[in-house]
């Protein structure tokens, strides 16, 4: 077929509109250049399909055609900046809680804190023991003593609250997360409603890119897009996407326009962990299954309260099932007995100190997979071995422990960081090593009627409220009279917290019953008693906590907090910079340059004016023709 003698009126034309879409295009570039998330976009255009002539050359070109409108990205950025600005949330939690928790332990000359504490006690006791027989001495001993238990009282508090702050704030995540996943889920059928017919919604697609950047901080994640083809096994692309988002390494959130619901459970009373965890705790479930919150896969903030929330510096009670051929663990229907080996339990030293342990007197043991619930546990000194004592089983909840000898055994888990936990363990860890080395010297006295002395630092117990003085302990073994056995049943020092740390109170009320000699008969001066009370200042063979003497407590806990706030500061640095320089290269992909965008418009001007001038060239051609010919 020959061309329309029109044929070059509609190239010019097709140019103009191209041109056109150009100049448009980039105007939309210019005008979006401070809006957050938005992609560079290029009109992309391609020659028209070529026309037949029937002559000797061929074809003739029939001018432009312009396709689409596309975003400028690269994927590969994207993915970098998400991976990293998950590792960049994990270490922005750390330092905020950090910076909170170094503010708790400050001692300075504005900031009382422990060090001037303990001092002043340890003073009064040196006044006591200058006049032994002064009740007014006895008595400032006495107030100064009970500031030390506020002081661990008050610490205990703040760091509970501190821990109560975290959880919160852990479910302050998940909702984001939600809400999050419902926008995406609402954008992804807004995308494939206008995409299906061959339209780029580039502007839907920025918006959700953007939420994605924000979920990536919260939590690590994963983004695929795959294409739907218009028949089965087909290769031809119907336009529509199925978008997928995963996080906490391969959890699914997002599946087009449906999304998974997260939610946050508060642990019950079986379910506690910790002795001086806060109640309530949450666990997280996405689509009513148990999130694996302590995982090497989770990311983001979330992963950062989970630790500062969680974090027992890898002290968690475990056990291998068995060892050398032999049951470490052994069941019956009612009873979990495990014996602590060695050789196999990287936690033997922990585990075998009673003032380190740190499980809650009732609580989950989890035996092979089996989840049961103990009201009770016993450890004997001697042989190494815990008994712990499961509810009864009920038809609705079944708790036996029968036929899971030697299956592996663990209460909570153990994560590898020093988060709340782990400070409150160490407080507890101090306080009970403290009022059993004061304690014992104490019981050795005589008070001012004669009478043997009773013990100088006490607990409240967290059930009744009723002031513990461990009356049937013996002092010698380190364990209940009745042998090296101690049981969460019984009165010892496991009872004893940072948080119900507490002065005896008859002795407060009547400081005549605080002795300072073993015999009553050498004069109310006599002060033998108070002078070995005084060596467990400094003498590690009265007290010994971390090879450290009892009044370098502060210090060995604020070299944890130091390294932790450096730690912390240092990995957010170093993943900020690297988020600032990946940024910077995802800009110079995605980002509007006012310059380049202002070469364009000089481009695309010209380009439509010659487009012009090319009409206006063809239109006095056909004036010609037509109206000078005379065709």
């Amino acid at each position: 077929m020959s061309t329309s003698q029109f044929f070059g009126l509609n190239i010019g034309y097709t140019g103009l509109q191209a041109a056109n879409a150009a100049l448009n295009v980039t105007g939309n570039n210019i005008s979006n250049v401070e809006t957050k998330g938005y992609t560079r976009q290029e009109a992309s255009q391609v020659a028209a399909d070529a026309l037949r002539t029937n002559t000797s050359y061929g074809m003739a070109g029939a001018g432009v055609d312009t396709k689409s409108i596309d975003q400028i990205r690269n994927e590969y950025y994207d993915l970098k900046y998400w991976q990293n600005n998950a590792s960049k949330g994990i270490y922005d939690i750390k330092q905020q809680y950090y910076r909170q928790i170094e503010d708790y332990f400050t001692d300075t000359d504005d900031v009382m804190g422990f060090n001037a504490v303990f001092s002043d006690m340890f003073d009064a006791l040196d006044e006591v023991y200058k006049s032994s027989g002064d009740d007014t001495k006895k008595a400032a001993f006495m107030s100064q003593c009970k500031s030390l238990t506020e002081y661990f009282n008050n610490m205990h508090t703040s760091l509970q609250r501190l821990q109560i702050d975290a959880n919160n704030e852990i479910q302050n995540k998940v909702n984001q997360i939600n809400s999050l996943a419902s926008e995406i889920a609402t954008l992804n059928k807004q995308i494939n409603t206008i995409e299906v017919n061959k339209v780029k919604a580039n502007e839907l697609r920025d918006k959700r890119n953007l939420l994605i950047d924000e979920l990536s901080e919260i939590v690590d994640v994963k983004v695929t897009e795959v294409p739907i083809y218009t028949t089965e096994g087909g290769d031809e692309e119907s336009g529509i996407y199925r978008y997928i988002v995963d996080i906490a390494g391969g959890q699914n959130l997002v599946n087009s326009y449906e999304y998974s619901q997260v939610e946050c459970v508060a642990r019950t009373g079986d379910e506690k962990v910790n002795q001086s965890d806060a109640d309530g705790l949450y666990d997280i479930y996405i689509n009513g299954l148990p999130l694996n919150l302590y995982g090497g896969s989770l990311g983001g903030q979330l992963k950062g309260l989970i630790e500062v929330r969680d974090g027992n510096n890898g002290e968690n009670f475990s056990s291998k099932g068995q060892a050398d051929g032999k049951d470490l663990v052994t069941c019956t229907s009612n009873r979990v007995k495990v014996k602590i080996d060695k050789a196999s339990n990287p936690n033997y030293d922990f585990l075998t100190d009673m003032n380190k342990v740190t499980m809650n007197g009732e609580g989950t043991i989890v035996v092979g997979n089996v989840k049961l619930v103990y009201e009770s546990w016993t450890y004997d000194d001697e042989s190494k071995t815990y008994t712990f004592d499961l509810k009864p089983s009920t038809s609705e909840q079944p708790n036996s422990a029968s036929g899971l000898t030697g299956k592996d055994v663990f209460i909570g888990v153990n994560i590898d960081y020093q988060g709340i936990p782990y400070y409150m363990a160490q407080m507890n860890e101090w306080v009970r090593s403290f009022s059993q080395a004061m304690n014992k010297i104490e019981k050795t006295a005589q008070d001012g009627k004669g009478d043997q002395a009773d013990v100088l630092f006490a607990c409240t117990d967290q059930i009744d409220g009723t002031e513990k003085r461990y009356d049937d302990y013996d002092y010698e073994t380190g364990y209940d009279g009745t042998g090296k056995t101690v049981s969460t049943t019984s009165n010892n020092y496991l009872r004893l917290t940072a948080g119900n740390f507490v002065v005896n109170s008859s002795m407060m009320n009547d400081v005549s019953l605080f002795g300072t000699t073993a015999d009553i008969s050498q004069g109310r001066d006599a002060q033998d008693i108070t002078l070995e009370l005084m060596k467990v200042r400094t003498d590690k063979t009265k007290m010994t906590y971390r090879g450290c003497s009892s009044e370098e407590f502060l210090q060995c806990l604020t070299s944890d907090v130091a390294l932790g706030a450096a730690s912390a500061n240092t990995f957010y640095s170093n993943f900020d910079k690297i988020s600032k320089a990946i940024v910077a290269q995802r800009t110079s992909v995605s980002g509007v340059d006012n310059d380049e965008e202002a070469l364009n418009l000089v481009k695309f001007q010209e380009a439509y004016n010659l487009s012009s001038k090319m009409i206006q060239v063809m239109t006095e051609i056909y004036d010609r023709l037509i109206l000078q010919t005379g065709v």
